[in-house]
């Protein structure tokens, strides 16, 4: 919540003690990678790509008067690029960290963070509890109805699963037929899957069962382990962990969109969150976060304001 009682500015690893208590889950990418997951231990980024930018004042000037300090909740624990921990459990890092933490640095706010689950954090929104959220939110007409968001990336949704499986591309979900399938709590992956439940039946075949979990190291363990057959989740999140646990492959991208941060509708926070967003498209620190997390392929060409979700 927004208050100008603060003047110095609070690192992003700053999680409230309350927020502790909440469970952890998935932005998209899932929760922690964790024990029984047959991965690779792989290097995460650590490249300070975020400390150099500076305020920009016209950004800055968008801000309602008297802004110089937000909540921002997080969904922490998705394997990177998603929202996670460095090995010390404190500092957070991850592609949404950079980017909340850049805009910040150009509008000239502080952050207070605090944690929350992925799937509670946009009901929250409405009642002021957070000023936003940043957790790789997919922008759908739905979330739409009720939410209002500053798009900085395009992500989406995909599928991947052992490399022994059949699977080779889901253009169609009635290709999950009689499959379970392993999916994140409260995601538009979820969304999708239960909205279109009815297709096995409408082809006479028998249904698809969707498995939702709060941590992403039970989505990877189900299908490590045999309990699921595939996995929908972020583009970026499945290319990550593919790369880095043995056995799995990426099958496709299924539906691109585009994600952003989360506000209350009508927030007049948007056109400066716009503003400083498109000033990092211009400086270069925009190129510089995705090359650090190598998600290249999700750059937008400027920042919007809820836009209608992409059809594709």
């Amino acid at each position: 919540m927004r208050t100008s009682t603060y003047r110095h500015f609070i690192p992003f690893v700053t999680i409230t003690s309350a927020a502790l208590l909440l469970t952890a889950c998935g932005s998209g990418t899932g929760g922690p990678d964790a024990a029984g997951v047959a991965a690779e231990k792989a290097e995460v980024p650590t490249t300070d790509v975020v400390s150099a930018v500076r305020k920009d004042d016209a950004a800055a000037k968008l801000l309602p008067a008297g802004t110089t300090r937000l909540t921002v909740a997080v969904s922490v624990g998705g394997t990177p690029p998603g929202t996670t921990y460095l090995d010390d459990g404190k500092t957070l890092i991850g592609q949404d960290v950079d980017f909340t933490k850049a805009v910040a640095r150009v509008l000239g706010i502080e952050l207070k963070v605090e944690q929350a689950s992925f799937e509670a954090i946009l009901p929250a929104l409405d009642s002021g509890k957070y000023d936003f959220g940043a957790s790789n939110f997919g922008v759908t007409d739905e979330r739409r109805k009720t939410i209002d968001f500053v798009t900085y990336v395009n992500d989406g949704q995909g599928f991947a699963t052992r490399k022994d499986s059949k699977l080779a591309k889901v253009t169609d979900l009635r290709q999950l037929c009689g499959l379970n399938v392993a999916t994140s709590a409260g995601t538009t992956f979820e969304a999708t899957l239960e909205q279109n439940e009815h297709v096995c039946a409408d082809a006479g075949e028998k249904a698809y069962k969707v498995q939702t979990y709060a941590e992403s190291s039970a989505v990877w363990s189900s299908l490590q382990q045999g309990r699921s057959d595939v996995v929908m989740s972020t583009i970026n999140g499945l290319r990550y962990a593919v790369a880095h646990q043995q056995g799995l492959k990426f099958l496709n991208e299924y539906h691109r969109l585009d994600v952003g941060f989360a506000f209350k509708k009508g927030t007049d926070l948007a056109p400066a969150f716009q503003a400083a967003v498109n000033k990092l498209l211009s400086d270069g620190t925009y190129d510089r976060i995705l090359r650090k997390w190598g998600t290249a392929g999700s750059a937008i060409e400027k920042s919007r304001i809820s836009p209608p979700e992409l059809k594709n």
